[in-house]
């Protein structure tokens, strides 16, 4: 028996959003999400002028979106969206659309914007509730729908739970935050300038664990992977002045051109900063890593 065409769509769909995260680092241009996904040789389009977007012809949405600086209070936390509906009357057509995914547990598409025309993605999303009275849905990631949020609590253990409301967090999180840091930076490696994007790592300053360790670009650094790699080793520091400074053994050690001229050649060079002042690294915060750096130079 053949698959039903909407099911057919879906999985084609959620092939083709991870095909192209695993290039363009999970967040897609608008481009991309209008133009570039075509299912039976017709183009869908996946993102509209409105957040809860119904491709031409479909009865139920595709995808929800929250816009760059939008109006509407969305938010993440701990793994569940809280989606707001659009404006204040439940039975507007794209609320009644939400609703339906809901009784039908169907899956869609979660879009955060990153910056202006760039969007991260999580997908499948489920709405597991309605809430007329706050005009707003609940939804989750999960690997299969459920019919509510307390049926996701009780079948799962508390440790997978934790773990897939982390991925989740992650999932969404990450892109934006390497893609802000990219953007403010020029997509360049602050310490060396290289400039392949693909090469280049948005890096916390104090990590995800840490309670200053927001996903923010005063806490990023862009560096490219062999930089990444030695700042989290503490084979290279960084002041709170901007400067570089590379671990005095490493300075004494004699090995190839890569360790002379991509690490020995930066100590007392500066970061290449973004234009923005508040864009900048957190001085506070480099301070903090410069100390962890510092010790393990000892």
């Amino acid at each position: 028996m053949n698959k039903p065409l909407d099911l057919q769509i879906q999985v084609a769909l959620f092939q083709w959003l991870g095909e192209r995260s695993a290039k363009n680092g999970g967040v897609f241009t608008w481009k991309e999400l209008t133009t570039e996904f075509v299912f039976g040789g017709k183009v869908i389009t996946l993102i509209g002028q409105t957040g809860i977007w119904f491709p031409k012809g479909w009865a139920m949405p595709v995808s929800i979106t929250t816009s760059f600086k939008g109006p509407y209070p969305d938010r993440f936390d701990k793994g569940i969206l809280t989606y707001s509906y659009r404006g204040k009357d439940p039975n507007h057509r794209d609320n009644k659309g939400m609703r339906e995914a809901y009784k039908t547990k169907t899956p869609l598409v979660y879009f955060e914007a990153s910056s202006k025309g760039k969007y991260a993605a999580v997908w499948p999303v489920y709405i597991v509730a309605d809430n007329p009275s706050a005009l707003s849905v609940t939804a989750t990631v999960v690997s299969a729908p459920a019919i509510a949020y307390e049926t996701i609590e009780a079948t799962e253990s508390p440790l997978a739970r934790e773990y897939s409301k982390r991925e989740v967090e992650y999932r969404i999180h990450q892109p934006i935050f390497r893609d802000r840091v990219l953007t403010a930076y020029k997509s360049q490696c602050t310490l060396c300038g290289l400039r392949h994007e693909e090469l280049l790592d948005a890096a916390h300053i104090l990590p995800d664990k840490d309670p200053d360790g927001q996903p923010e670009v005063s806490n990023g650094l862009s560096l490219c992977k062999i930089h990444h790699v030695s700042y989290d080793q503490k084979i290279i520091g960084i002041t709170s002045d901007y400067q570089i400074k590379v671990r005095e053994d490493i300075l004494e050690e004699i090995d190839g051109p890569m360790l002379k001229y991509g690490i020995q050649a930066l100590e007392g060079k500066r970061l290449i900063l973004p234009k923005r002042i508040e864009d900048h690294p957190d001085k506070a915060k480099l301070e903090r890593r410069f100390e962890d750096f510092k010790k393990k130079a000892v």
